[in-house]
């Protein structure tokens, strides 16, 4: 990792471990590229997730936090208010706060996308 003055930082997503957050299961893995405990941010969560074939993380909704993912790869399913959509390659879906959804990989290979979520969101609570 290259720090810059104030904070600033350049870092290759290889040296940051994939981790498996609560409520994530089957192999829903994510690197925390930008968050508060890995580069003291105040108001952005963002991180690159892999998630395997039947890789999940259980329905939830943000009481505050506005969310974006963005497949960059595979395909899988997004539940979003009670209604599943399938979501593929240059998909990008907005949450605001308050809507319930999930996303799971449905498809054969692993499905990779971001997350920003703002404010960053609780350790505990699911992104």
């Amino acid at each position: 990792m290259i720090k810059e003055t104030g904070g600033a930082f350049i870092r290759n997503i290889a040296e940051v471990p994939w981790r498996e957050f609560p409520n994530h299961f089957g192999g829903a893995l994510s690197k925390p590229l930008v968050m508060p405990e890995t580069a003291g941010s105040r108001h952005i969560d963002y991180r690159i997730s892999m998630y395997q074939p039947m890789a999940y993380v259980a329905r939830h909704h943000h009481k505050v936090q506005e969310q974006v993912y963005h497949v960059l790869d595979g395909e899988g399913l997004m539940e979003i208010a009670g209604k599943t959509h399938v979501v593929r390659k240059h998909d990008v879906i907005f949450l605001p706060p308050g809507v319930e959804h999930a996303i799971s990989n449905s498809g054969l290979l692993d499905l990779v996308f971001l997350v920003v979520t703002s404010p960053a969101a609780d350790e505990e609570e699911p992104t």
